[in-house]
């Protein structure tokens, strides 16, 4: 896989939009959908792959078949990046994930109400509201692909222990801020 971090495009988000039909079609009742990652942050780079978090409420109505039918492959079950010190269980950072065999992208399925599930619209709003810190975790990004262009792990060790530090400062965000979970995008 090569690592390529692009400038922003303003078509991200009308890309997002278009995903979305197909996935709600392939998702449990009641579940909906944010645009998330450096794709839903205006103004930040990012690899031009789109990613979205459904929320579910239960991780085991997901259905492979419902996806794959609709244009997304199954990887597996996956747990997420667990930030150190943190000593959660691993149902918190579990989740279900799919690729996009047309428009790149990454669905990440995540059971509403776990820390995974929080962290990546947490973050996702403080970076959209902290244009700095965005500028600054896009430079980072852009900076360790040069770096690292064919080597994933390498571009992750480094790039996960930051994204730590940035879900850290999104928390005292959120609790000075009154932040709450937004209704789906």
């Amino acid at each position: 896989m090569q690592i390529v971090i692009v400038p922003p495009q303003a078509s991200w988000s009308a890309e997002f939009a278009a995903l979305k039909p197909a996935l709600l079609r392939a998702a449990p009742a009641g579940s909906y959908i944010h645009h998330i990652g450096s794709t839903a942050v205006p103004g930040l780079a990012a690899k031009d792959v789109i990613d979205v978090q459904l929320t579910v409420d239960d991780l085991e109505r997901v259905e492979d078949a419902a996806f794959e039918r609709e244009g997304f492959q199954s990887t597996r079950i996956l747990n997420d990046h667990c930030p150190p010190r943190l000593d959660l269980p691993a149902r918190e950072l579990e989740k279900r994930f799919y690729r996009g065999l047309g428009r790149a992208a990454n669905v990440h399925v995540r059971q509403k109400g776990r820390f995974n599930q929080r962290f990546a619209l947490v973050c996702r709003d403080f970076l959209r509201a902290r244009p700095v810190a965005a500028a600054s975790y896009g430079l980072m990004k852009q900076r360790l692909a040069e770096r690292f262009p064919a080597d994933a792990d390498a571009y992750y060790d480094i790039k996960d222990p930051v994204f730590d530090i940035i879900v850290e400062g999104a928390n005292a965000w959120a609790a000075l801020v009154g932040w709450f979970e937004p209704p789906g995008d």
